[in-house]
């Protein structure tokens, strides 16, 4: 179960390269259900989403390097590229921020998720002064719609 929280950024924190980060590539083989496929760093993924905005099933099984090449080149839609850092909320919290910074095709747009153990944390929690709008419920910044967008 993935239970997450989304928000667009327009100033990220000015230390946040400072933190560690993923090199993510994705691509969507469809979009209802969402089924994905992802290069994270050196490590390969196929994902199922179910419906869902904050809170959905996900399933990741891993793929090898061949596997993820192929089936990337039956991608529908924008390939998405981004850098993904991951930020502790606070010291004394045990979440984190993923702040991806997005390349290619999507440069300039930043978006922040927080996951969270179930819903009441998510429906309760309170953002850092530096996010902007919530997007959660939107749907309009999901990857698999971004993967969508006419450019």
């Amino acid at each position: 179960m993935e239970i997450e929280r989304k928000y667009l950024i327009t100033s990220p924190p000015e230390d946040y390269t400072s933190y560690p980060f993923h090199q993510i590539e994705q691509g969507y083989l469809s979009t209802s259900p969402v089924v994905r496929v992802r290069k994270e760093d050196d490590s390969y993924y196929l994902t199922y989403k179910s419906k869902g905005l904050m809170v959905r099933e996900e399933y990741n099984l891993p793929l090898t390097k061949a596997s993820y090449e192929h089936l990337l080149q039956k991608a529908d839609g924008n390939i998405l590229t981004k850098k993904r850092y991951l930020i502790p909320l606070a010291p004394e919290s045990t979440l984190t921020i993923e702040l991806d910074i997005f390349e290619g095709a999507f440069k300039g747009l930043m978006l922040a998720e927080v996951e969270f153990e179930n819903e009441q944390d998510a429906s309760s929690f309170h953002p850092p002064a530096w996010f902007g709008d919530d997007v959660t419920f939107s749907g309009e910044y999901q990857n698999s719609r971004l993967s969508q967008r006419e450019l």
